[in-house]
């Protein structure tokens, strides 16, 4: 069965999304909010949590995408807009496929050519990519715990060796640093998106909705103690830790004598994070299998596809990533609040308000 159970997304809000804000969003967020990064971290917590409250309502229903619009719009709006959603979750999927690049190649394969290090991880994702949604689901039962473990290992590691007064006196970046941290952050905030081409494939259960939310902000107050964590032991220069839960645990006192034992919790959270860069492009996959229809075949090749243009992308911008990074985190960082707060947001209140009434 191509179905999510509930249990399932709570494991993912709570445990899997968490571990994609982990790797750069620390410095970057250092870098404009300085000891403030807990605001605009905490901004963006809130507001996810609210759109994964409008997503998991809209599952209520039991349509997809494609239906919910289809019902509103008609054929042609819906298979347009779900095209669209399609093309931005595959915008969405770029970054954080160059972070773990990036991550991979300068913490665990330093001496191999980054096309060595990390090319198989695209043929693991053509193939994941490839599965029903339901897939996704079965590996959350078994990453949950991996993340929990992983990231309960780097805090207990970490924390002894922070210093947490560095994060006074609160204020002190003043509000442009406030909204300069919020805008460069809006990039790793997509996860409510995620939630859209689920739709019609999760089984709701009662109080779903603010139960998911909650999940959400649990996952997220780990999240902001990392975060703390993190500027409490490298301070003014955490804007150089580019990779931020590889960095903190080094610096636990028993790594002189027992060596780097960190590397078992960085080890089960890459592996996390493996599974977590795939779903944007199963969300663009699912999208245009919505829109197209499910044809024999076609899933299949959309992931070898969408893949291999992934993989032209991260070899064409290999030298490049400080611009991209600029780029999506700047330029049209708008992109990520339109679809991942504002549609999740118009398409609740339009449904509520009525639309075109569904057929039976």
């Amino acid at each position: 069965m191509n179905k999510i159970s509930a249990r399932q997304i709570y494991f993912f809000l709570a445990c899997v999304a968490p571990v994609g804000k982990l790797i750069l969003l620390p410095a970057q967020l250092a870098n404009f909010s300085k000891n403030d990064l807990l605001f605009p971290l905490l901004a963006h917590i809130l507001l996810q949590a609210a759109a994964v409250f409008c997503v998991l309502l809209l599952s209520k229903k039991g349509q997809t995408l494609y239906d919910l619009m289809e019902n509103a719009f008609g054929k042609i709006a819906a298979k347009i807009l779900a095209g669209v959603f399609a093309l931005f979750l595959l915008f969405a999927a770029l970054l954080p496929i160059l972070e773990q690049k990036l991550f991979v190649q300068n913490v665990f394969y330093d001496t191999l050519p980054t096309v060595v290090s990390f090319s198989p991880y695209f043929l693991f994702a053509a193939f994941l990519c490839a599965k029903p949604l339901g897939g996704f689901g079965r590996t959350w039962d078994i990453l949950a715990p991996l993340a929990i473990v992983g990231l309960a290992g780097i805090l207990l590691l970490s924390a002894p060796s922070a210093d947490f007064g560095a994060l006074a006196p609160a204020g002190a970046a003043g509000g442009a640093g406030f909204l300069q941290g919020a805008r460069s952050g809006f990039a790793w905030f997509y996860d409510a998106a995620l939630l859209i081409p689920m739709l019609g494939h999760i089984e709701y259960r009662e109080g779903m909705a603010w139960k998911g939310a909650l999940f959400y902000l649990l996952g997220g107050a780990f999240v902001l103690l990392f975060f703390a964590t993190f500027y409490g032991i490298f301070q003014e220069t955490a804007v150089n830790q580019l990779f931020a839960f590889s960095a903190t645990s080094k610096y636990y006192e028993g790594v002189t004598t027992l060596g780097r034992i960190d590397y078992v919790f960085i080890y089960a959270l890459a592996l996390v994070m493996a599974f977590y860069c795939a779903l944007p492009v199963q969300g663009s996959i699912e999208c245009t299998l919505q829109a197209c229809g499910r044809k024999k075949y076609l899933p299949t090749v959309l992931g070898i596809l969408l893949s291999a243009v992934l993989f032209a992308l991260s070899l064409i911008l290999d030298y490049k990533f400080a611009d991209v990074l600029q780029a999506i985190s700047g330029t049209v960082f708008w992109l990520f609040p339109v679809f991942c707060l504002a549609v999740p947001a118009l398409m609740l209140l339009f449904l509520i308000k009525g639309g075109r009434r569904e057929t039976a």
